[in-house]
């Protein structure tokens, strides 16, 4: 795989990146007390169904195994994360940790609808 500018970004601002409502930061965190998921899955679209994943190369971690990601470890030197509508995103091997964009209601914050 080729380095492109987002991978030279990602190493050279401080190990983070953003793809939608999604912000993933290098993190030296353990994530052994977290459960790999089934997928590699950072969020979901709940009304298009499009979704910010990593097909190979990462493992995604969670309080249990079908919840989505809030961890990941990229294992090989680059992971492609991916979205439908969004730029592919290539992650340098390393451990992340996952965040989703939050919105204020009167009742609570709750995570941004895709």
């Amino acid at each position: 795989m080729k380095q492109n500018k987002n991978t030279k970004q990602l190493n050279e601002i401080g190990g983070h990146a953003r793809q939608g409502d999604v912000l993933i930061v290098r993190s030296e965190k353990s994530n052994d007390k977290q459960t790999k998921t089934k997928k590699c899955t950072l969020a979901l679209g709940e009304a298009t169904g499009h979704h910010h994943t990593i097909e190979h190369g990462a493992t995604g971690f969670s309080n249990d195994e079908v919840s989505l990601a809030e961890y990941i470890e990229v294992e090989e030197k680059l992971a492609d994360l991916e979205h439908q509508e969004h730029a592919t995103i290539p992650v340098p091997k390393g451990n992340y940790e996952v965040a989703r964009q939050v919105e204020y209601t009167p009742e609570a914050l709750r995570n941004v609808m895709d």
